[in-house]
């Protein structure tokens, strides 16, 4: 009996194990309705120009403010979090050494003599040597998968923070598009009711009417899609936000970013492999492969078991000794998982190596492109300028008499269009520098005002 009870106290030492706790599902959809009550802390942000950033609702929301709520509440990123806890209690486990192993085993007389046969046994305890061996190789493995996890999480962080910036940006620039439609819209809302009194009295043909009529619908139109298209991105929003589909958020400030400073970029462009968070984890993930490979051949060698035994035969004699196992490295030779890590391993450095050359390319190409639309905006910044000063002179013109209404709409529309094309390459570059922010990393580096 005094085997059996020190099997039942090696059996009471898993006191304070884990306990099971139900957690039912929701089964409706729910959502914060108020950004009061939404958690934005500042300290947890993932970049500096957003930790330094007072969160403030009340008086509408800025681009920054946006994007931190991104972080703070976006379902994907609530994901990609219990991933990283995942990972971190995976990285636990794998620090753990195994538990060792008891075996006891009696053996009852049948057809023995009466007094003299007892009852045989055999007690043992053995542990795993090779799980020793290779523990330190797991740890650190487990570990590097750990740094991968976060390092993956940051990376999405950002590209959340740039998604929120760039949906902030096309809802500004879609209504200041949508304004200068209206105002078109006004104009020649106010030269066809004119011509369509005109064509009442006779006095104009109704070639002329028709042709400011359909002028008149395609402005309509465009309306109609520039309001569809801000709807659309607003949802977007509310959806990277992970507020509800019908929520209304109080947008206000800017979305400008002030001009790239080329010379900065391109000195984070050689650095890329040591500030970008997907680079950083690609790196974190192949040195957890490279353990895995070392722990594989290390592997490959003898497993040994090693015990101490107690044990009685059934004349009452009883025995002290030890029990050793060893695998014999004949066929197997673990040389299948060799096989693999190493192949996994060398995967792992090719996606690298493409990655690094892929963000390169990327950041270049950007670079050429911002040149180009910065002489396109220059242009047009001319001709904008140009076409505003005609089209005011035109309207005291048209107000004093001198000008008809059709030569005054004409060059209004004319300078609305370069206006509304002006809009359309500011914010094409601004989509390109919000880009940059996760290409390079961090802030973007910006001219200083002078």
């Amino acid at each position: 009996m005094k085997y059996i009870s020190i099997i039942l106290i090696a059996a009471a030492a898993t006191g304070g194990c884990a306990t099971y706790r139900k957690q039912p599902l929701d089964m409706k959809a729910e959502w914060p309705r108020a950004l009061s009550r939404l958690e934005v802390d500042p300290a947890k942000m993932p970049l500096p120009e957003l930790s330094s950033h007072k969160f403030d609702p009340e008086d509408g929301l800025d681009m920054t403010e946006v994007a931190m709520i991104a972080v703070a509440n976006n379902p994907e990123l609530k994901l990609a979090r219990d991933d990283a806890g995942i990972a971190g209690a995976q990285a636990f486990a794998a620090g753990l050494l195994p538990d060792p192993q008891i075996g006891f085993s009696p053996q009852y007389p049948q057809n023995g003599i009466p007094g003299e046969n007892v009852t045989a046994f055999d007690l043992g305890i053995t542990y795993n040597l090779g799980a020793i061996v290779t523990h330190s190789l797991r740890s650190a493995s487990a570990k590097a998968d750990l740094r991968k996890a976060d390092l993956a999480l940051l990376w999405q962080e950002w590209q959340v923070v740039g998604q929120a910036r760039l949906l902030f940006a096309r809802i500004c620039s879609g209504q200041n598009l949508l304004g200068i439609l209206k105002q078109s819209r006004d104009l020649a809302g106010l030269r066809y009711a004119r011509e369509k009194a005109a064509l009442d009295e006779h006095d104009l043909t109704l070639d002329a009417v028709a042709a400011d009529e359909n002028a008149l619908q395609g402005i309509d139109r465009q309306i109609s899609d520039a309001d569809r298209s801000i709807e659309k991105d607003r949802y977007a929003l509310n959806k990277l936000l992970g507020l509800a589909p019908d929520a209304r958020l109080n947008l206000a400030g800017s979305a400008e970013i002030p001009d790239l400073d080329k010379q900065e970029t391109a000195r984070r462009l050689s650095e890329l492999a040591r500030i970008r968070p997907d680079l950083l984890a690609l790196q974190a993930g192949y040195e957890a492969q490279d353990m895995r490979l070392r722990q594989a051949i290390l592997s490959q060698f003898p497993a040994i078991g090693f015990g101490l035994v107690r044990a009685r035969d059934n004349t009452g004699i009883n025995y002290n000794g030890f029990s050793l196992s060893l695998s014999l490295p004949i066929f197997n030779r673990n040389r299948g998982s060799i096989a693999i890590e190493k192949a996994t391993r060398k995967r792992m450095r090719d996606e690298f190596q493409i990655r690094l050359n892929q963000a390169s390319s990327d950041v270049r190409q950007i670079l050429t492109d911002q040149d180009l639309l910065e002489d396109q905006l220059r242009r047009l910044d001319e001709d904008v300028a140009s076409l505003s000063l005609l089209a005011r002179r035109a309207e005291a013109a048209y107000k004093a008499g001198d000008m008809d209404l059709a030569a005054y709409s004409n060059l209004k529309h004319a300078a609305l269009a370069k206006e509304a094309e002006q809009i359309a390459v500011e914010e094409s570059m601004r989509e390109e520098r919000i880009g940059l922010l996760a290409l390079i990393g961090g802030q973007l580096p910006v001219k200083e005002s002078k």
